[in-house]
């Protein structure tokens, strides 16, 4: 574990690139073992994406969650535009697209589906955020800005990253139209704020009220 952080914070870009990295190469894989497996993965996910996070919590000093009243209403505003939108625009994936939802297959009611049901949350909530917001917000917009990336201060308005990176955050969803308006939300909250902790607040906030969405109305085609 020692020489694993020495590795990941032995540079301002590994440190905000490979967790990020890793967690996506896990996510690549998560349905190539089965209708249970991919619950399997998604759990070896959040263990490792956890690690990860805990491994360079101290070397990304903008990576601290910050609640505001700004960042929970852009968190909410963002969950009403990705349940409002959803017919409004085609998927990525179509019809074959993987979804999830324990119950389908552990059984109504059965432990393991609450169980499965429960790490999707907190791993949505709490570890997806840090993770996105490090490579996307923090990483990505200022590499696209300048490729001496660490001397971009977070602060400030830059209209090219600005939309590179909420177009390539958008495309990385299934849900391609809200993914994008959420990338320019959380952005938004970054350039105004110049740290990580609002979009990381708001960010969570949209994936919990989603998830209690997606269970209330059975519409397990957002997971």
């Amino acid at each position: 574990m020692v020489i694993l952080r020495k590795y990941l914070t032995s540079s301002p870009l590994l440190v905000r690139t490979i967790p990020f990295i890793v967690f996506l190469l896990l996510t690549a894989i998560q349905g190539q073992f089965g209708e249970q497996g991919k619950f399997w993965i998604y759990l070896a996910k959040c263990v490792v994406g956890f690690i990860l996070l805990y491994l360079t919590w101290s070397s990304v000093p903008e990576m601290r969650w910050r609640i505001t009243p700004r960042a929970v209403g852009v968190g909410v505003l963002v969950c009403a535009l990705w349940v409002g939108l959803d017919s409004f625009y085609p998927k990525l994936g179509g019809v074959g697209a993987i979804h999830w939802n324990p119950f389908s297959t552990f059984g109504e009611g059965a432990n393991l589906a609450w169980f499965f049901f429960v790490i999707r949350v907190v791993g949505s909530s709490l570890i997806v955020p840090p993770l996105e917001e490090v490579f996307y917000r923090s990483f990505l917009y200022r590499y696209v800005a300048n490729k001496d990336y660490s001397n971009v201060p977070l602060l400030g308005f830059r209209w090219m990253p600005f939309f590179v990176t909420s177009l390539l955050f958008g495309f990385a969803h299934s849900q391609w139209l809200p993914g994008i308006l959420c990338g320019l939300c959380f952005q938004w909250l970054v350039c105004r704020s110049g740290t990580l902790g609002e979009s990381m607040v708001a960010h969570a906030i949209t994936n919990f009220l989603l998830a209690i969405w997606i269970l209330t109305k059975g519409a397990w085609t957002f997971w």
